[in-house]
């Protein structure tokens, strides 16, 4: 039997959210502080979004679908979270200092771990990506990215077909 249409449908977009207890573990593992200006790249339902939130920090959520993206709007609206609905390409990064920590679809992670890299105001970046891309994406820029937690398929309510990995950018 296949999967249901709601996880096929997540399975084409990429999407893989966190359970709840392993986005607090992943927001308690990053360097987030009260106050900072966090990017949730990838914003999905908001996983991430609601512990940044609880650690007092004030986020800019990106979501490229529609749906999630108007959700998001709804399920923090008067909180300090502001909806981006576009591709990760398209966002421009905040010319003050910002932090992210992020679940972002696995496709574009070379991209984008790329253009972290160059960002002037970037403080430090938190990402799961999958394992194996987390070993080329080490041995590439071994020497300005880190290996964080090990994230296994179980952390994931719509399981992707391997383990995770946290990957670290720090300034």
């Amino acid at each position: 039997m296949g999967a249901a249409p709601s996880q096929r449908a997540a399975r084409r977009w990429g999407w893989h959210p966190l359970t709840p207890e392993w986005a607090d573990r992943l927001v308690a593992a990053s360097p987030v502080r009260p106050g900072d200006v966090v990017v949730d790249l990838g914003a999905g339902d908001g996983a991430l979004t609601r512990p940044l939130l609880r650690a007092g920090c004030r986020v800019l959520a990106v979501e490229l679908h529609p749906t999630r993206a108007r959700e998001l709007r709804r399920d923090f609206e008067g909180r300090r979270v502001a909806v981006l609905e576009l591709d990760l390409t398209e966002f421009r990064w905040p010319g003050h200092a910002f932090r992210v920590v992020a679940n972002p679809p696995y496709a574009g992670i070379n991209a984008l771990v790329r253009r972290l890299l160059g960002v002037r105001t970037l403080r430090s970046a938190d990402l799961v990506v999958s394992e194996g891309l987390a070993r080329g994406l080490l041995r590439r820029y071994g020497d300005r990215l880190e290996p964080g937690l090990r994230v296994p398929r179980a952390a994931f309510r719509n399981r992707p077909p391997a383990d995770a990995r946290v990957l670290r950018i720090r300034r």
